[in-house]
């Protein structure tokens, strides 16, 4: 199958991320995920809040050691997310405010907000920073190009850990697939690894990954 071309912004995005790949790979963001199951004393922060895409899945634990740098409580804490639209989540979460820049770059906040039943595998702030300012600002300068990049990054269906344990392809927004994994009590998404994930919002589920998702066949 030939490779499915979204642009020259879009693929100097890719360079610039696998030369980051190659070149560091001692950063926070790189930090193994694993699965996080709250002692009894935990706050209820950490679990997933009653009717929401987690919950539904009967798997209301939250999954990888970034989820303890979440605040306790209020807004941009497990608890708060679930009750807020995804985008909107996004934006007051503390490790995903150069994502949530790019969503509002776009014209997406509505249009994830609104959307139901979806998954989103947002990239944390040290992900965007490792790419380099400038494939940053040329891709936030190029609508089209970012558009098609965060489509790649939400997934149509719910997700849980077990969905992406099980090793199968996810439909993107975009149209093509993002590939899962699971090795050892790493999560992966593409070669990316979930820093904190299977948080509830109020119409999807989010998964912070350590990596920009970039699209290909």
């Amino acid at each position: 199958m030939k490779p499915r071309l979204i642009g020259v912004a879009t693929v100097a995005f890719g360079v610039a991320l696998a030369a980051a790949a190659c070149s560091s790979s001692g950063t926070s963001a790189s930090a193994a995920a694993h699965t996080h199951t709250p002692h009894p004393s935990s706050t209820p922060s950490h679990m997933a809040a009653s009717g929401s895409p987690a919950a539904a899945s009967g798997t209301a634990a939250t999954i990888g050691s970034g989820c303890a740098k979440l605040p306790a409580s209020g807004m941009g804490s497990v608890h708060g997310m679930a009750s807020e639209p995804v985008a909107t989540a996004i934006s007051h979460n503390s490790q995903l405010t150069s994502f949530s820049k790019a969503i509002t770059a776009a014209g997406l906040t509505k249009t994830l907000d609104s959307a139901k039943t979806i998954t989103v595998f947002a990239p944390d702030n040290a992900a965007l920073t490792a790419l380099g300012s400038g494939n940053v600002k040329t891709l936030m300068g190029n609508k089209a190009d970012l558009t098609k990049v965060i489509q790649y990054h939400v997934a149509t269906t719910t997700v849980t850990p077990a969905d992406l344990a099980a090793a199968k392809p996810l439909t993107t927004q975009l149209g093509l697939p993002v590939h899962p994994a699971k090795s050892g009590d790493k999560y992966m998404v593409n070669n990316a690894e979930v820093v904190c994930g299977n948080i509830p919002t109020s119409n999807a589920t989010l998964y912070i990954v350590n990596k920009v998702l970039i699209p290909t066949t």
